[in-house]
């Protein structure tokens, strides 16, 4: 009889503490999914502001990215790094220093930018979507400041930018967004993020990891 008790108890041990293990002892969650994209386009297209949006922090005082920067959204249960690299004169030159390890690109463009600032953009994106590391990836084009008198309309950006023979083959978007409409931004980003995870899921498939 006695031992029948002692097993009763070890039994109704083990049972408790099994439920302290499931209610108090779950351990650390899974560590969120990441992606490294690049972030560039010209000074004053809002590349810092809507980053800074997208994170959560304040967009007073928020000064031209001088060099790179570096930020972790979290968006859809994913970790997006961010990479932002200045725009200026000086800077740009450098770009492609950058480019290696990137998944993707975000291009920001000001749709309301004097003619002479969008061609040089458009120079830029050509440039970039060209090189050899960026050539075959995503890419997200966010048209800033369609709020502002003057925003050209995505279609007027699709055929300026030539985007239909730039793109061909590839996976794009393009968005337009202003900062007044963090919504719209979002919005953007996770189409983009969306075409992340299909370009990861084709390589899986290619190298047969999955």
């Amino acid at each position: 009889m006695s031992e029948c008790v002692q097993l009763a108890c070890a039994v109704c041990r083990i049972g408790l503490y099994s439920c302290y293990r499931v209610l108090c002892c779950k351990g650390p969650p899974p560590a969120r999914p990441e992606f490294d994209v690049v972030c560039v386009g010209m000074t004053g297209a809002g590349k810092s502001t809507l980053l800074a949006q997208l994170c959560g922090e304040s967009i007073d005082d928020i000064l031209p990215t001088a060099g790179f920067s570096i930020k972790a959204i979290p968006l859809q249960n994913v970790i997006l790094n961010v990479k932002e690299l200045g725009g200026g004169d000086a800077i740009r030159k450098y770009w492609s220093r950058y480019y290696q390890g990137s998944q993707g690109l975000i291009f920001v463009l000001d749709s309301a930018a004097m003619e002479d600032d969008l061609e040089v953009a458009r120079s830029e994106l050509h440039a970039a979507l060209h090189h050899p590391q960026l050539c075959t990836l995503p890419f997200l084009i966010l048209a800033s400041h369609q709020d502002k008198l003057g925003a050209r309309s995505q279609q007027e950006i699709k055929k300026y930018l030539e985007l239909e023979p730039l793109a061909k083959g590839k996976k794009w978007i393009l968005h337009p967004c202003s900062f007044e409409d963090l919504a719209a931004v979002r919005e953007g980003v996770c189409q983009f993020l969306q075409l992340l995870e299909e370009e990861q899921l084709h390589g899986a498939l290619i190298t047969g990891r999955i």
